[in-house]
């Protein structure tokens, strides 16, 4: 193999596969990356065994071939190269760095011993979705994902493939977030629906690696995911088992309704959240046809304090409840609208966030039992 590549180029095709690769010292072979030339293009292969990344590169190819090397080994190389071009040579298993002043040899291994990166059985049927659309309401849900070794079935994404919509959910047992798609960012030539539920670590990546700009399309079968778009494909298993059914936890009704200035509540939290205790409860109370709540925490150690904010609301009971501000904040941070529905019941009943004006997303929050 010999070849020039941009050095920008290279590097932004390694940054891709990064988290793709496994620091395993039984397989060392998951150390490396695959570097192939393919169709007059260069090719940059990872896999971790969990999921698989693949990057395709525009390079100046003079002879064909393949290597693997250490990824941590090159990707030092380009980052701190000063060279605008990089010349990539093979000669057997070892790998030779050029610049314009400079030169390394990297020793490989036998690029037939590197994993095959799994195929997707079905790439009949795919979900051609808007990449902006898709990772903003991954991010929404997945600040209430868990890795959990004792439930993994919550321990990713449910992405539930409806006809003419897509629910994206998360929960962590104390928080529920759910998405909705409709079929104005999407196409696809699936004729029923279907659930799946994607790993967390894969969602992250996907919201990392993946353009806002470059449209992708979405294939599954039963055991794996791919993702695509031009230039990138993400392979990884998919989690086996059956999500929670979640929807008999949201709530039917709501005891007292309130619309608060997602601002005003923010900026309340993050001030009376300095006394917070280890468990980061703050209470807020709201008394009946009350024109303001009040947020305050105590810490034996530190003191308390507390903060009023207006606010309109509407329900029969006076409520004094203690939630995680964290949690709370996470569902205020995905809400981008100026004002904030926040439904709450009695202390042992999930609360419920959402827009006033949209229905495509809901943020669901337990309050802090013992209250």
């Amino acid at each position: 193999m010999n070849l020039i590549i941009l050095k920008d180029n290279l590097r932004e095709g390694l940054n891709t596969l990064e988290r793709a690769v496994a620091e395993s010292n039984t397989l060392p072979i998951l150390k490396n990356i695959l570097i192939q030339t393919e169709a007059g293009k260069v090719k940059l292969s990872a896999t971790n065994l969990e999921i698989g990344v693949t990057n395709l590169l525009f390079g100046k190819i003079s002879e064909e071939g393949s290597v693997t090397v250490p990824f941590q080994a090159l990707y030092s190389i380009i980052v701190n190269s000063d060279t605008e071009r990089i010349n990539l040579i093979s000669s057997g298993t070892t790998l030779i760095v050029k610049g314009e002043n400079y030169e390394a040899k990297i020793q490989g291994l036998n690029p037939e011993e590197f994993p095959i990166i799994p195929k997707i059985n079905n790439e009949t049927n795919s979900i051609e979705i808007d990449p902006g659309s898709f990772k903003s309401g991954l991010s929404d849900v997945s600040i209430a994902a868990h890795i959990s070794e004792i439930r993994p079935e919550i321990s990713g994404i449910l992405f539930d493939f409806q006809i003419g919509i897509i629910k994206l959910v998360a929960t962590d047992s104390f928080r529920l977030a759910e998405k909705t798609i409709d079929h104005t960012k999407f196409k696809t030539n699936f004729n029923q629906g279907f659930k799946t539920i994607i790993p967390l670590k894969t969602i992250q990546e996907i919201m990392r690696i993946f353009s806002d700009t470059k449209p992708i399309k979405i294939y599954f079968d039963n055991h794996q995911i791919l993702i695509k778009n031009e230039t990138t494909e993400l392979i990884s298993r998919i989690i086996e088992g059956n999500y929670p059914d979640y929807e008999q936890i949201i709530p039917k009704n709501i005891e007292t309704e309130i619309t608060v200035k997602r601002e005003n509540l923010v900026n309340a939290l993050k001030l009376v959240s300095t006394f917070s205790s280890k468990t980061n409860d703050v209470r807020l109370k709201i008394t009946e046809n009350s024109k303001a709540m009040e947020l305050y925490s105590i810490n034996q150690s530190l003191g308390e304090n507390n903060y009023l904010i207006p606010i309109k609301s509407k329900g029969a009971d006076n409520k004094s409840l203690s939630f995680n501000w964290r949690y709370l904040l996470d569902g205020l941070k995905a809400i981008k609208t100026e004002d904030i529905f926040f439904g709450i019941n009695s202390n042992n009943r999930p609360a419920l966030l959402k827009s006033p004006e949209s229905r495509d997303y809901f943020y669901i929050l337990m309050p802090i039992k013992g209250d």
